[in-house]
């Protein structure tokens, strides 16, 4: 029973202490006037009673009522019932706020707090004061109080003649029963009734209509929202103009709570003063009147709920987790179901007569039964995980969270996650937890309906059928009489408040209210207490628990051929058969990632420990703790499914005997697990322990004396592990079992009937009972601390390898050896030095922090579970000891265990290395992981795992190199190979993976390469931390040398000192100053004619090199002095200086070119022949104007060597206009610069700005570039008569500005004719007719006939805003580039699509596209080809072409390069690619070693692959046009593979210039001929091809006009197999020497003896190469040819001889009548086009002739066994290559001289011309075996006289010349004399008439 009312308080309006406008609230009177000793008064109910503030008020408001909710210190609840009405002010109020007034009247305006609803004003200037009645109570019955507060108020207005204090008094003093149900009829005297109905069961909680209402204010989602918000203690906030309103909501959240308690702040109406409470720290649910809004703006992490506008805010920074899966939408669905009944009918086309809709009150308990039900769906089963601690003298309950997880499946699931770590869930366990207790409608919902809610999932109506039967329920309990009496109580009058009312609210009599008080206390206390005893009964359990979705087991499916694996397997090891377990090993330990093969796995060996076959052999102890290990590793710190909680007696259980009185348990090789360190683990595995002891206790009270375990053999408790029982956690495990023992009585059970007999049980037997269930939970204590000592102390803790640090230890960074099983000994010992001083710091050190984790274990634990304080300290001074004898007993252990024979590894594998190829690091222990490639892994190719392999990893001065074999037994002792040059590293990443074999958490590398090489690896245990850093820091230091010079290229083979420091910064400067000065001694010398360099030029230092130059560096370069020549001394900087002369640089690739090209003369004299529009300019041989540029280059005839200077200063690094390449058909010339430097580009074509101090400095050098531009356009034959008229002034305006949808490449909105249209037709082509599809280029008649005679390619963002001169001849075509940083970022993603990282989730192939088209790699290629298209058009039409982009370097390189590639067919052949490379590239100043990040300097800049992406293109290219190139696509690869790999010098450094200072360029000169290791890649280039074709494109059949136009879209791209093909069998094929495999042994030569074995062979994808072990056709047939000479014992013939007299005679087959182009043998039937051939022959047979070698893999080592006879010769015969001259066909030969290359003498020579090779021999004389040269006739063009010229033969007559000229150069020949000239002339003209 309880009082309906506490107290009655009458609050009135007072003014405000510190006199501000505000009023404030005061209490006039109080009842009674004591507070009650069981309940005292409540504060701060004045600012309750007007949460908005006591406000006086213009007008006479209506009454107002509502009930706000105080929570006292002890978490009671107080609800104040306030009802307000309103007076006339007193004029002592009035004056207090008569300055206030304005202020409050415009609030009212704005609907503020004060008006609260219409009202009318009283006389003019008369205020109201607001007075308040208040009933204090801690019932909640608001109906009741609205009458009783109602009826007080009536008495008042309408003056009825009923004592005031007499109501009151009643109303203090009525007394009401709180549940059961029953009915109470109660009057206040005043002639009023009312019947107050008390709920069934107090348990539940009274909602009346709040959840229907909130729902129809806020809508499901946003319930369900608030719902999950207020359980995962998250702060809630509602807003609303309503207080009843705002109660409600709060009132409706809490009960949709229910079974939980809301234990946080419960606010529902926060008065204005308090709300700073809303940046409190902790979780709340609180109501604030909406006008307050403004205030709760700025609240970051509040949830905010605005019951009048329905919406629900939930700020960016807060993640409320939604209930999982299937229940939400479940959930949802039965919500609509109950609130919109008419949605499921909605749709029909005869709907039924519509039902009538459940009333408010019936709605509102139908919402709170789907809560009700989802609290049932969601904790079922949890008192299967409820852990009874202590049942006597109070239970003390602990809830198992991880295993309750783990058996719903729910492990990863946020929400119930955090549900199960609240507050509320906490509340719940302790208040539900009690097994004997009294019951509610939720326990037999959780025990009994869970079957009945599974069924009816799936059928909504028979789930609404069940929610309305709780509804009922719910509403019978708060409802329980439907027929009730009706209430009876006087109510004001209409309006009555507008009546003036005679009299305020009158003083009450004190003493009156508390006699009628006093009095019924009086008779209350004399009256017998009226308590109905609560029915108590033992908790329903329910069935044990089920997963909340059944998810399928997946690839870890729980099958029982898994399970069978598993169980044999154990078998035969406890049998002995340890083969037999070996082979199944592999497949145990893949099934041991499923749940099911874990616990099948400890049941197993659970009955080994009880059939005491425990003590085992050293093979068995390692299989048993490999398996255990396994299986432990995907156990996560919770340890969800029990299995750590099921192997922990085990580990203690299992031992081997290491000798006489030392066991090694097997705990000792398991610690690496992070459950092991996770408090909540060990906490879960004490409550079930103790539960299971003390249900032990109770059970069999016979034997008393045996439960308590004495713990002196810590063993013995592990050897006979509890039998489990149902509801005990720790043998969740075997949940499967409990029906067999249901019979047997849980711990649950057992609680119960013991709390049942408590009362009825004597003192002292209470006190016994209570003293033995301590003393159990006292020896847990002890038996855990010595459990917990043997889990994390290490067995060597002497070790300095910390591995890591353990996560619930804090400081503990346990050494611990769990890895080392039987018996590394040897191995392990020695890599750690253990000096005794060190030995004991670190043993305490571990010792110590293991002391500290397990005393704060037992503190927890003992004080929860109630263990008295001197049991508690007794246990602190045990811990120690426990600690200390037992790292006595682990010493003895690791000791022995080190004499141990070790385990037999796989021998390590050597790899071959190359000649000078020297070991850095010897072989470290790895497993060599898959990667996300399939191939290695047996995936989608097919083929076995041959990953993941157990090895070694090698570090050589050159390569990173795996070797090793696939760890699974199955695949056969094949060796994987996987190796990547170290200067191809670019990521380097610690990992900490598993390794396949033990399943250990170990650490690991993974090194990814620029060579598309990934390797993953896993140490090997045996490899300690510092080896493995020793490791990281040598690859380190020989991926980035300090210097250059460090290199593999330059350490090979050398002979310079190693000593010798890297050059220093300090004297780089006068060493360079004096090279600068030699510029001008050496130009007299050279030159012979004065040369006057105008400034001393320092260039930057070595390690300032590739950064843009400074700020200040033009204006300094602008200052012109004249220096004295003879003030400058010989340089001591160059070594060669004596050798950089004219001639050398006249031998480079440029000038070679050059002169092909007949760009410019460079006689000896340098005297210029006027008639040639272009010459070769010798101003920068000294490297003095352009530093990154060739010392030769071809300018315009007309421009002097000193404007040159000048020019140069426009452009970024110096690099100004050159030309590198001229059309021999159009003679329009391609020239190449550096993007304009801001001012040159002002100067040149921005309108002139006003003068600034600087300005005449830049107008002299745009003069000068303008100057230069136009000798360009002067030079070119058919612009130069018209140099002064303007060649575009023929477009009218109707071109200006119609570019059409500008794209990628882009023109400027400029009014130019062909610029705009270049760019549009890049872009979209609208202008221009219809493009053509796959982006090939329009009809190459779109160019405009008036076209400019130079196009400059600029970069838009350089050429914004700048406007064509219109006396100019030249025409900006403004693109859009990449930067080198958008190369560099998208090759890396492309690096991690081609090698992912770790193995993708969903199929490959899509994954791998769609990374691949993020990287926007093949965006960039498109964007190439397509520049160089335009490129090469405009320069076919005749126009010249300029590319200028950035610092000319980069895209430059590659635009140019491709552009001569695509309209010159000589730069297609093996020689022309080499001279591209080497003039465009190399002499031209790419910066190979910056882009490559070749030394320490260039660490940060990272791999930026320029080259590679020109040979990417080069490739995209070659699959189009396959019989244009004589190099096959293996050669691509092998260029992008070395240009990266730095084994040779050739790509090494950025420019000539650097290359000269270290001695490179000129060395090979006469320097050393010995057969030393190639320095340069083309020098092994041609070693190679005259050994195998490997390099050779079969299909070369070239049409010598031929522009190449490819298509560009990315649709016709196709990714390089460079990216994406490996071979495991032997690393990557482009080191030759090392890719050749050993010989096979011949037929008759089997080692076995037996009869010659078939050939056949099983060829792998991935792992095979398959070029070698397939050749195609023509290797095959050359391979075949060279078997047969050797066998037949003739000198062999090369096999491009071969293959040329086969291509002869073909030609000769295909050509009756002699006449006709020449053609190869594919060529007779190909289209006109003959593009893209590769792409429909590669799908020939293999053998068929048309699969000759097209696609890239069969060409790349096209002569497999070619090459395996070729290193079976002798090293003599493969040079040599010799044949005897009658062999030979000689046709006709004699002396001729022949005059050298370029800048070379005249020599006489013996020629042989041979018709049936169709070429013409030159040998030394005429005994010599070794041509010197060929020409090949098929390429003579014409013979001609000739003309003698410098350093001919004087005695000769002129008509002895003659010149053979072909398509590559002219030849010039003498004869003896004129007729013996003559008959050449005439041999080779019937010769090219034959053919």
């Amino acid at each position: 029973m309880a009082r309906l009312a506490d107290y009655f308080v009458l609050v009135a309006f007072g003014p405000h202490p510190r006199g501000s406008g505000e009023g404030q609230g005061h209490i006039l009177q109080r009842f009674p006037e004591k507070d009650w000793e069981d309940n005292p008064f409540p504060q701060g109910i004045e600012l309750f009673c007007q949460p908005s503030g006591w406000q006086l008020c213009p007008e006479r408001n209506p009454p107002t009522f509502f009930v706000a909710v105080l929570t006292d210190i002890n978490s009671e609840r107080h609800y104040c019932a306030c009802l307000t009405f309103w007076e006339p002010a007193e004029p002592t109020q009035e004056v207090v706020c008569a300055e206030d007034a304005p202020e409050r009247e415009e609030e009212a305006d704005e609907g503020g707090p004060a008006q609260l609803s219409p009202a009318t004003p009283g006389p003019p200037g008369q205020l109201f004061a607001p007075k308040t009645l208040v009933l204090v109570s801690r019932l909640d019955h608001a109906e009741v109080f609205r009458n009783s507060l109602g009826l007080i108020y009536t008495i008042h207005v309408e003056g009825l003649n009923v004592g005031l204090e007499n109501v009151i008094g009643n109303l203090l003093t009525c007394i009401i029963p709180l549940a059961g149900g029953s009915q109470r009829t109660i009057s206040l005297g005043a002639g009023d009734r009312q019947v107050i109905q008390t709920p069934l069961a107090d348990s539940l909680p009274i909602s009346r209509c709040s959840v229907a209402l909130l729902f129809r204010q806020l809508g499901i989602t946003n319930v369900l929202s608030l719902f999950c918000a207020a359980l995962t203690e998250h702060k809630v906030l509602f807003l609303s103009r309503s207080y009843q309103r705002l109660s409600d909501a709060c009132r409706g959240l809490l009960a949709l709570l229910f079974p939980l308690r809301y234990s946080f702040t419960y606010v529902p109406i926060l008065p204005a003063q308090l709300l700073e409470v809303l940046s409190t720290p902790t979780p709340f649910i609180i109501g604030v009147n909406a006008a307050f809004q403004a205030e709760t703006q700025e609240l970051l992490d509040v949830i905010i709920a605005d019951l009048d506008g329905g919406t629900v805010t939930v700020p960016e920074c807060v993640h409320i987790p939604p209930l999982p899966e299937p229940l939400q939408s479940q959930t949802h669905s039965v919500l609509s179901m109950v609130l919109d009944p008419e949605l499921e009918l909605a749709d029909l086309a005869f709907p039924p007569p519509s039902t009538n809709a459940s009333s408010l009150k019936m709605q509102d308990k139908e919402l709170r039964a789907v809560f009700l039900r989802l609290f049932a769906q969601l904790l079922q089963g949890y008192r299967w995980c409820l852990h009874m601690v202590r049942i006597h003298p109070e239970p003390v309950i602990r809830f198992h969270k991880a295993a309750f997880l783990g058996q719903r499946g729910l492990v990863e699931d946020d929400f119930l996650m955090k549900v199960l770590e609240g507050m509320a869930f906490a509340g719940f366990v302790s208040e539900r937890g009690v097994p004997y207790r009294a019951t509610d409608l939720f326990d037999e919902l959780v025990a009994h309906e869970v079957a009945r809610m599974r069924a009816d999932e799936n059928h909504p109506q028979r789930v609404l059928r069940h929610v309305k039967e709780l509804a009922e329920q719910l509403y019978k309990n708060e409802n329980p009489y439907p027929a009730v009496a009706m209430h009876k109580v006087q109510r004001p009058g209409e309006a009555s408040h507008l009546r003036r009312v005679p009299r305020p609210f009158p003083r009450l009599d004190d003493g009156m209210v508390q006699w009628i008080v006093d009095q019924a206390t009086a008779k209350m206390q004399g009256a017998p207490p009226a308590v109905k005893a609560e029915r108590r009964t033992t908790v329903p359990s329910g069935p044990p628990m089920t997963a909340i979705l059944e998810r399928s087991g997946g690839l870890h499916g729980n099958s029982a051929r898994r399970l069978e694996v598993v169980r044999n397997c154990i078998s035969y090891v406890f049998e002995g058969k340890m083969l037999e377990a070996k082979k199944l090993l592999p497949a145990v330990l893949r099934a041991l990632k499923g749940r099911a093969a874990r616990r099948c796995l400890t049941q197993e060996l659970h009955l080994h420990v009880q059939q005491n076959r425990a003590v085992l052999d050293h093979q068995q102890f390692d299989f048993v703790v490999r398996m255990m290990n396994c299986c432990l590793q995907d156990c996560t710190s919770l340890d969800e499914h029990g299995i750590a909680a099921a192997l922990l007696p085990l580990v203690t259980a299992f031992c081997r005997k290491l000798s006489p009185g030392v066991t090694q348990f097997a705990y000792s090789c398991v610690q690496e697990h992070v459950v092991w360190s996770t408090p909540q683990f060990w906490e879960a595995m004490f409550y079930g322990d103790v539960q299971t002891h003390i249900r032990a206790l109770y059970l069999e009270p016979a034997e008393d004396g045996d439960h308590v375990q004495v713990c002196g053999d810590p063993r013995a408790s592990g050897l006979r592990p509890a039998q489990p029982r149902p509801g005990s956690p720790s043998a969740l495990w075997q949940v499967g079992e409990l029906s067999a023992r249901e019979d047997e009585r849980s711990a649950l059970d057992v609680a119960s009937e013991q709390r049942r007999l408590w009362p009825t049980l004597s003192r002292e037997k209470q006190q016994e009972l209570v003293q033995k269930e301590e003393s159990t939970v006292f020896s847990q204590a002890i038996h855990y601390a010595n459990r917990m000592s043997y889990l994390l102390l290490p067995l060597d803790s002497s070790k300095s390898r910390l591995l890591r640090e353990r996560a619930g230890l804090g400081d503990l960074e346990s050494a611990s050896n769990s890895l080392v099983t039987s018996s590394m000994a040897g191995s392990v010992a020695e890599s750690y030095d253990t000096e005794s001083g060190f030995e004991d710091a670190e043993t305490c050190d571990v010792a110590g922090a293991v002391v500290r984790f397990i005393n704060r274990f037992v503190d927890k634990v003992c004080t929860e579970s109630g263990v008295t304080s001197d049991h508690l300290k007794g246990l602190h001074v045990m811990v120690p000891d426990i600690v200390q004898m037992h790292i006595e007993t682990l010493e003895a252990v690791h000791r022995e265990s080190k004499r141990l024979p070790p385990i037999q590894k796989p021998k390590l594998l050597r790899p071959r290395l190359l000649p000078d190829e020297e070991c850095v690091l010897d072989g470290l222990r790895v497993y060599l992981l898959p990667d996300g490639r399939e191939g290695g892994a047996g995936g989608t190719g097919g083929g076995p795992a041959l990953l993941p392999a157990e090895g070694a990893v090698f570090l050589t001065t050159y390569r990173v190199i795996f070797t090793g074999m696939p760890t699974d037994p199955l695949v056969g002792e094949q060796v994987v190979v996987r190796s990547f040059p170290v200067a191809a590293l670019t990521k380097e990443k610690r990992i900490s993976v598993q390794t396949p074999v033990d399943q250990l958490l170990q650490d690991g590398l993974q090194l990814r390469s620029c060579t598309f090489q990934l390797l993953k690896m896993a140490f090997d245990e045996e490899v300690g931390s510092d080896s493995a850093e020793l490791f990281r820091k040598q690859l380190h230091k020989l991926r980035y040398p300090p210097d250059i010079r460090g290199t593999f290229a330059f350490t090979l083979g050398s002979t310079h000192t190693p000593g010798r420091p890297p050059r220093t910064t300090k004297d780089k400067g006068p060493s360079l100053r004096t090279l600068s000065r030699n510029i001008v001694k050496n130009a007299k010398k050279t030159l012979g004619r004065q040369y006057v360099t105008r400034k001393k030029y320092n260039p930057p230092s070595w390690e300032h090199r590739g950064q843009p130059p400074p700020e200040d560096q033009e204006d300094e370069i602008s200052v012109l002095e004249e220096l004295e020549p003879s003030t400058l001394t010989p340089s001591s900087a160059l070594k060669p200086s004596d050798r950089m002369t004219m001639s050398s640089l006249v031998e480079r690739a440029c000038c070679r070119d050059y002169q092909r090209l007949g760009l410019g003369t460079l006689s000896s004299s340098l005297s210029r022949a006027k008639s040639e529009p272009f010459r070769i300019s010798p101003v920068n041989r000294m490297y003095a104007i352009c530093r990154s540029y060739p010392g030769l280059l071809i300018v315009p005839q007309s421009v002097q060597d000193n404007a040159l200077q000048r020019v140069s200063r426009c452009y970024r690094q110096n690099r100004f206009p050159v030309v590198c390449w001229r059309s021999g058909r159009s003679r329009a010339v391609l020239l190449r610069s550096g993007g304009l430097h801001g001012k040159g580009v002002v100067g040149l074509f921005k309108a002139q700005n006003a003068p600034s101090p600087g300005q005449s400095q830049a107008d002299s050098g745009s003069l000068e570039q303008e100057k230069y531009l136009q000798a360009v356009v002067n030079s070119m034959p058919r612009y130069a008569d018209a140099s002064g008229r303007n060649t575009l002034s023929g477009f009218s305006s109707a071109h200006v500005g119609s570019h059409g949808k500008l794209g990628s490449v882009r023109a400027s909105g400029r009014s130019g004719g062909l610029g705009a249209d270049v760019g549009s037709r890049l872009a979209g082509r609208d202008m221009l007719g219809p493009p053509q599809a796959n982006g090939a280029p329009p009809d190459p008649g779109f160019l405009r006939p008036q076209r400019a005679a130079l196009y400059i390619i600029g970069d838009k963002a350089q050429l914004k805003g700048v406007r064509p001169d219109p006396l100019q001849q030249w025409e900006l075509v403004p693109i859009e580039v990449f930067e080198a940083r958008q190369v560099k970022a998208s090759f890396k993603k492309l690096l991690k699509a081609c090698v992912p990282g770790c193995p993708v989730l969903e199929p490959s192939s899509v994954s791998f596209l769609r990374s691949l088209e993020d990287s926007e790699w093949l965006i960039q290629i498109h964007k190439l080809l397509q520049v160089s298209v335009l490129v090469v058009e405009l320069l076919d039409s005749g126009s010249s072409v300029l590319v200028s982009l950035e610092d000319g370097w980069d895209i430059t390189t590659q635009v140019v390069s491709l552009v001569q590639l695509l309209s010159d067919p000589f730069y297609r052949t093996l020689e022309g690619f080499r001279l591209l490379v080497e003039k465009e590239w190399l002499s031209f100043g790419h910066r190979f070693s910056h882009r490559g990040a070749h030394t320490l300097a260039g660490q940060g800049s990272g791999f930026t692959p320029v080259f590679l992406q020109f040979l990417d293109c080069v490739h995209q290219v070659h699959l189009q046009f396959p019989m244009e190139f004589e190099f096959s696509p293996f050669y691509l690869k092998f260029l992008g593979y070395h240009h990266a790999s730095r084994r040779f010098r050739t790509f090494l450094l950025d420019s000539d210039y650097e290359r000269i200072e270290l001695g490179l360029l000129y060395e090979e000169k006469g320097e050393r001929r010995g057969a030393q290791a190639c320095r340069s890649v083309w020098e092994y280039v041609d070693r190679l091809s005259r050994r195998t074709p490997v390099f050779y494109n079969y299909m070369y059949a070239p049409e010598d006009t031929e522009v190449l136009r490819p298509y560009s879209n990315v649709s016709n791209l196709k990714v390089w197999d460079f990216y994406t093909e490996e071979t495991l069998a032997e690393g990557p094929p482009y080191d030759w020497e090392l890719a050749q495999g050993p010989p096979e042994p011949p037929e008759e030569e089997r080692p076995d003896g037996g009869a010659p074995q078939s050939r056949r062979r099983v060829v792998w994808p991935c792992y095979d190469s398959r070029p070698r072990a397939q050749p195609d056709a023509i290797s095959r047939l050359l391979e075949e040819l060279q078997r047969l000479e050797a066998e037949l014992g003739r000198p062999p013939e090369r096999w491009k001889d071969t293959w040329d007299r086969v291509k002869a005679a073909q030609r000769l087959e295909g050509r009756p009548d002699g006449r006709g182009t020449p053609s190869s043998l594919l060529a007779s039937s190909v289209p006109h086009h003959r593009r893209s051939l590769g792409v429909y022959l590669q799908e020939g047979p293999v053998g068929s002739t048309l699969s000759l070698s097209l696609d890239s893999d069969q060409s790349s080592g096209s002569t497999a066994s070619s090459s395996r006879q070729a290193a079976r010769r002798s090293t003599s015969t493969l040079y040599s290559q010799f044949q005897t001259a009658e062999s030979e066909n000689r046709s006709y030969e004699g002396t001729l001289y022949k005059k050298g290359a370029f800048m070379k003498p005249w020599k006489a020579r013996w020629f042989v011309l041979d018709k049936t090779k169709h070429q013409l021999r030159y040998y030394d004389h005429r005994v010599d075996t070794e041509c010197k040269g060929v020409i090949d006739l098929a390429e003579v063009e014409a013979v001609a006289p000739g003309t003698p010229t410098l350093g001919a033969p004087k005695t000769v007559d002129e008509k002895a010349f003659f010149d053979v000229k072909t398509t590559r150069r002219v030849y010039n020949f003498c004869a003896q004399d004129v007729p013996s000239a003559q008959q050449w002339v005439d041999q080779i003209q019937s010769c090219l008439s034959d053919a």
